[in-house]
This record gives C-alpha cells, structure tokens and sequence, in this order.
C-alpha cells in the first residue's frame, strides 16, 4: 500500500532512487538535514577469494567463473556495512576484509548454499602502523562458563596471548572471565570452547582497540597428510596412513593429488599413497582375512579448515564438500 508519510520504527520500500546504501539520508532537497552515520567498526580479518582451479572444479557448483563470484561479493557489500571487497592483481582473486572469522566465514557458508564454488586462503589480520609501531586488532572477550570449566579456559586462551583483566565468580556457580586478546588468537576457538565446556559456555566478542604486536601465536605444530596420486580411498591404504597421523577422509572417497587427507603426527608435510590396494595372490595366509581396523576420521568444519591450513594451503568450498588442498 503506498504512503506519504511513515514515522520512526516503520518498515517501507522505496522505489525509483538509485545509489544509496545503508546510513544514507532520504531528506527533502530544500532542507538537507542528514542524520548523523552510526560509527561502525573497520574490518580486522581479511581472506582472499578465488576462483577455484582444483582438479574437482566445476563438478557440482553453479557459478563458478570470477564475474559471478564478484557480483555476488559485490552485492553482500551492499547490505553489509562491515564487508569490504577489493580488487587484486589477479582478475580471479578478491581480497574480502570483514568483523572476524565468524563474519567471513557466514558469508562463505551462505554462498556455498547459493551454489557457489571457489577456494579460500588462510584468515589475516589487518595490522595498522601507528606512531611508527606495528600494532594489530585487539579484541574484548567475555565468557561465562560453570566453575568446573575455568581452568581449561585460562590454559587454552594463555598460548593465544590472551590478558585476563577481571573475573567474577556468581552465586548461580558461573563465573564471568573477560579478556583482551589478539583478533587473531580467536581463529578456531570457538568450536574449541564449545567443545571443552559441553555446550554449556558462552562467548562475546567485540573490537576494542589497537595495540602493539603481542608476537607470534603456535596454533598448528604438525605438518599435513598429502594425497601423493588420484583416485578412490580404500581401508588398505587408509590403515597405512593412520599410522602416520590423524585422517579427515574415510574409504571410498575420491581425492587427488595435493589433497589434504590429515594432520601428521610430525612437523612438515607427508605426501601418502590413500588410494593403494591390496595385492591378491593365490597363496592363503592366516593373517590375511584379519579385518581392517580404522580409526573414525576428524570431521572438519569450515571453521576449523580455515584454521588449520597455513600459507601455501587452501580451503576449497564447493556446494556438496569443504575440502583442503595444496595451493
């Protein structure tokens, strides 16, 4: 139903201006008073998209070339106010800057459900020079957890040069921590929390301020499991790999090579033949129909894959799978 007049807290459409976004004031051309724009944070993680160039490229996606990708980049920026999307050196990547890992990896999550297929790097902050010194974003987390949990809290967040600043403990049996703590000692924590405390923590964070690098942050000491050829995973060759480390695939699953298929229980990458099969002969043995045990493998959300790869390694998202891959 059209309308002339609409108050505050009214919902409407309006129809027939062009190039206006959010926090723009619609004002009478003879009195111009805007309204003055709510102060919104600057993004502090930044992710490059890309086309993705895997050897599964185009299997399942719908869009999959570098103009969907940027028009789709492009119209989210619309809508959100804290994405930024800029332009790279390669007509197929798009450096996308938002409010955290969870920010980006919505939107990553959203377009993998949109049909969208492309391949993701390895979360950075944006660091700042400020009076000559390298500072970077710093967070301000609260959590709330029972007692009992407190202690595996503190231990997690102290390697990731997190500072406690105030506790509080309530008569209900929780106990309120909160922290400041790089933005970048927040990747992957969330599933870790969630994990520690049974469900039963909660977490906020928001930015608070900018401050001098606090150094460098172990998350990852172990080195990959490669796929050394393509093909389809078998228990046989699984077997063989478990004694290796810790598999994110289980048998029958295509890969290829460059795949990443689990952690090394080692520093350094491991290329390993997942794809091998038992050799049938005519003699018997009395070991060789013994059952071939394997371990239940790691299922890895987009979360922690984003986490988990490092710089020469990349997340590819298709609609059917999240997989990690060699760049």
């Amino acid at each position: 139903m059209a309308v002339e007049r609409a108050r505050a807290g009214d919902i409407v459409v309006v129809y027939g201006l062009d190039d206006f976004n959010v926090g723009d004031t619609i004002c009478d051309s003879d009195h111009p008073l805007p309204l003055t724009f709510v102060s919104i944070d600057e993004p502090t993680v930044a992710v490059s998209i890309q086309v993705n160039k895997s050897p599964f490229a185009g299997r399942v996606g719908t869009y999959l070339t570098s103009r969907k990708l940027g028009e789709r980049l492009l119209r989210e920026v619309e809508s959100d106010v804290s994405l930024r999307v800029s332009p790279t050196d390669s007509p197929d990547t798009f450096l996308v800057s938002g409010r955290g890992e969870l920010h980006l990896s919505i939107l990553i999550e959203t377009m993998r459900r949109e049909g969208y297929e492309f391949e993701v790097s390895r979360p950075e902050v944006i660091e700042r020079t400020i009076n000559g010194q390298r500072c970077e974003p710093i967070e301000e987390l609260i959590i709330e957890v029972p007692a009992e949990y407190v202690g595996i809290v503190m231990e997690r967040l102290g390697p990731r040069k997190s500072e406690l600043v105030n506790m509080t403990q309530r008569e209900d049996g929780m106990t309120t921590l909160e922290f400041l703590i790089p933005t970048r000692g927040l990747f992957g924590f969330r599933s870790e929390f969630l994990t520690d405390t049974k469900g039963l923590g909660i977490m906020y964070h928001v930015f608070h301020d900018y401050a001098p690098y606090r150094g460098e942050i172990h998350t990852r000491q172990r080195g990959s499991l490669v796929a050394f050829e393509p093909g389809e995973t078998t228990a046989y060759g699984l077997e063989n790999a478990q004694e290796r480390g810790e598999l994110f695939v289980g048998p029958g699953l295509a890969v290829y090579r460059g795949l990443i298929v689990g952690e090394n229980s080692r520093p350094g990458d491991l290329y390993i033949n997942v794809c091998k099969k038992k050799q049938l002969s005519n003699i018997r043995s009395s070991t060789s129909d013994i059952a071939v045990k394997l371990t239940p493998p790691r299922q890895m959300t987009l979360e922690q894959c984003l986490e988990f790869i490092t710089d020469d390694e990349l997340v590819e998202v298709t609609p059917d799978a999240i997989r990690m891959r060699k760049a």
